[in-house]
């Protein structure tokens, strides 16, 4: 068995990883070894593609040299005390726990190059925003770069207090425009649409406007002024979204307490 790459844990994010890297080609299925008792549907796909599933950890390949863990946080130290003896001693841990520090890590699953990562859940479809960060060498953070960049876009950031603050923009962000979908949807039936058209409405309206988003080179607010015609209908409603009590404080406050929960999550660990 020649796996290089360790995944522990296949579930939503582990297994949308894993399908990133071998539609790009960045890890072959016969690198991959892959540990976890029951795994996605995509890990089923690259185990039946020729990746190895380890039941047990002494199954573990000493040839590995990079672990991406991607179990629950709460899981964390009871797959440590199982696999952490069979992971070779020079192998990178690629973490995308959230609260759960880079000295946690260590303590669990010994001294080791450590990233912590914190991506999103449209790294199902490709379009993930990850952030990372780790006092590794150059190589490590390169390595983590290339495996994460298979599902979206990857910023380094200075420390593992800046990935609280991302899990509170990017990693819980997708959330925000859920529910901005539903309360635009609620709107729409609050107008007088029908109910069956309602969420097309409002779900190809954020579609698009994201997909401008991504197209345009113009910033945000700029978009926001091309489609604001003076007194016209948009003005009127975003007077309503930009007053003292609006949207922008809103989310501040907003993303300031999960913020704050990312701290406390970090502290408890």
């Amino acid at each position: 068995m020649s796996a290089t790459h360790l995944i522990i844990g296949a579930g939503k994010m582990g297994g949308a990883l894993i399908r990133g890297w071998l539609d790009a080609g960045t890890v072959p299925p016969r690198k991959l070894a892959v540990f976890d008792p029951y795994p996605g549907h995509d890990a089923v796909y690259a185990i039946e593609k020729g990746a190895a599933h380890i039941s047990r950890p002494e199954e573990t390949p000493d040839t590995i040299d990079t672990v991406l863990l991607a179990v629950k946080p709460q899981m964390a130290a009871e797959i440590a005390q199982q696999i952490s003896g069979a992971i070779p001693s020079g192998a990178r841990l690629i973490s995308v726990l959230a609260g759960t520090s880079i000295a946690e890590l260590s303590r669990l699953f010994g001294e080791r190059p450590i990233i912590r990562a914190m991506p999103n859940t449209p790294a199902s479809i490709g379009e993930g925003m990850t952030a990372i960060t780790g006092e590794v060498a150059e190589a490590d953070m390169v390595m983590a770069e290339t495996l994460l960049a298979a599902v979206g876009k990857v910023i380094r950031v200075d420390n593992e207090n800046q990935i609280n603050a991302v899990t509170a923009i990017s990693g819980s962000g997708p959330a925000y425009v859920f529910l901005l979908c539903e309360a635009l949807e609620a709107a729409a039936k609050d107008l007088g649409l029908p109910k069956e058209s309602a969420s097309d409405f409002a779900r190809q309206t954020l579609i698009g406007a994201a997909g401008l988003l991504k197209a345009s080179p113009e910033p945000a607010d700029q978009l926001r002024k091309n489609v604001t015609s003076p007194n016209g209908t948009t003005q009127a409603a975003l007077e309503v979204l930009m007053d003292a009590e609006g949207l922008p404080p809103l989310m501040i406050k907003a993303c300031r307490a999960a913020y704050k929960r990312a701290e406390a999550l970090a502290k408890k660990a």
